[in-house]
C-alpha cells in the first residue's frame, strides 16, 4: 500500500518507519524543506526521536502533491496546524483515499471543533477521516515496544483498512464507530497530565495523583457524554489508558510542563522550557469554552482549575483550595449516570 505520512514530528518518524517496516511504500512530508532534506540524508532526527533511524526505503520530501498517489494519508502534525496542512492537502486528496488523524486536539479557528469535524469539513466528506488514538508515545512506537491503540471512525471499511495497515506484532489496533469518544480522550487526558505535572511538580504526593487521574477520567466521560460520545469509550484505551501513560510517563510534555509550573514557572515560561507543543494548554480553552452553557458545565473541577491556573494567573494555593472545598457530593452523581445506557 502506498502511504503519505504528513507531519515530520516525532510521531510522524515513529509512524513512518513503522509503517514502512510493515511492507507499505511510504513517503514522509515535511512543512520545512531543510528539514526534509535533513531526513532525506541522515534518516534520524536527534533532537526529537534520537537513535531511531527511518529505513533507507522512506522517502522524504517538502512537496504536499505526495498525497496523491497514497492509499492512506496518515495526518500527524500539531493541532494548531491541522487546519492550514488540510488545506494544502485538498487538491491531491482523491476519493478512494482515508485519511488517518494521529494529531490529538481540537480546532481554535473553527469553534474548537474535534480535528475529525476539521477535516471532513475541509475535504468536504470526500475520504473518510480514521482517528487513530491511545497510549502510545512516539518514542516507544519508534523502538517497537509493544503498544496498543484504536482506530475510531464511523467508517467501519476505512476502520479496518487503517487497522490491516498499520497491525503487527508490537503494535495491535482495536476498531470502534465512536470517534468522538475517542478523540475526546485523546485531547482531554492532556488537561489531566498538566494537572497530574502540577500535582508532582509541588510536591503533593501520590495520593493527589491518583485523585486527579480517577477524578479526571470521570470528568472525561461527563463531558464526552455531553458532546456525543460513549460512556464505555473513555474505560478504554483512548480514555483511561492515555490517560494513565500520559499522566505518568516521562515522554509526556503535558506532564513535564505541569511539573514546571507547579514548581513556580509562569504556565509561558514552562512551554518555552519545554521547547514544543503542550496540547493540554490549548484543549483546557477549548474545554472551557465549549463546556458553557451545557449541564455539564459545573460538572469539570479539574478543567477549570487548569484552566483558572493556565489563563486567570489564579494562584495555585487558591486553585487546590477551590478544588478541595467544593459542596459535598456524591461520587457517581445521577446528572451524569442519567446519560449512560449500558
Amino acid at each position: 500500500m502506498k502511504i503519505s505520512v504528513i507531519g515530520s514530528g516525532s510521531w510522524g518518524i515513529a509512524a513512518a518507519k513503522m509503517l514502512c517496516e510493515n511492507g507499505h511504500e511510504v513517503t514522509l512530508w515535511s512543512f520545512n524543506e531543510n528539514e526534509a532534506a535533513m531526513l532525506q540524508q541522515d534518516r534520524e532526527n536527534p533532537a526529537l526521536l534520537p537513535g531511531i533511524k527511518l529505513p533507507g526505503q522512506v522517502r522524504v520530501t517538502s512537496d504536499i502533491a505526495c498525497v496523491q498517489p497514497a492509499e492512506l494519508a496518515v495526518v500527524a502534525t500539531p493541532s494548531f496546524a491541522v487546519f492550514e496542512t488540510a488545506q494544502k492537502m485538498r487538491p491531491y486528496l482523491g476519493k478512494k483515499q482515508a485519511v488517518v488523524l494521529l494529531s490529538k486536539g481540537f480546532d481554535k479557528n473553527s469553534g474548537y471543533s474535534l480535528l475529525s469535524d476539521l477535516l471532513e469539513r475541509v475535504f468536504m466528506g470526500a475520504a473518510p477521516v480514521v482517528a487513530l488514538t491511545g497510549p502510545s508515545h512516539a518514542e516507544e512506537v519508534g523502538r517497537g515496544i509493544p503498544t496498543a491503540v484504536v482506530a475510531a471512525s464511523m467508517n467501519k471499511t476505512a476502520a479496518e483498512a487503517v487497522q490491516a495497515a498499520f497491525m503487527n506484532p508490537s503494535f495491535r489496533v482495536y476498531t470502534t464507530p465512536d470517534i468522538v469518544g475517542a478523540e475526546l480522550g485523546g485531547a482531554m487526558k492532556n488537561i489531566m497530565a498538566l494537572a497530574v505535572g502540577v500535582s508532582d511538580g509541588a510536591g503533593f504526593g501520590d495520593n493527589t495523583k491518583a485523585m486527579l487521574m480517577t477524578r479526571g477520567i470521570m470528568e472525561m466521560a461527563r463531558f464526552g457524554v455531553a458532546m456525543g460520545g460513549r460512556p464505555e469509550t473513555f474505560t478504554g484505551l483512548s480514555g483511561v489508558g492515555d490517560l494513565i501513560v500520559t499522566c505518568i510517563s516521562q515522554h509526556s510534555r503535558n506532564r513535564r510542563a505541569g511539573l514546571l509550573i507547579g514548581g513556580g514557572a509562569s504556565p509561558e515560561e514552562a512551554i518555552r522550557q519545554v521547547g514544543a507543543t503542550v496540547e493540554g494548554y490549548f484543549a483546557a480553552q477549548a474545554v472551557h469554552e465549549l463546556a458553557k452553557g451545557k449541564e455539564v458545565a459545573e460538572q469539570l473541577p479539574i478543567c477549570q482549575a487548569v484552566y483558572s491556573l493556565l489563563y486567570e494567573g489564579v494562584s495555585l494555593d487558591d486553585t487546590v483550595k477551590a478544588l478541595m472545598t467544593r459542596d459535598k457530593k456524591g461520587e457517581i452523581e445521577e446528572s451524569w449516570m442519567k446519560h449512560i445506557q449500558w
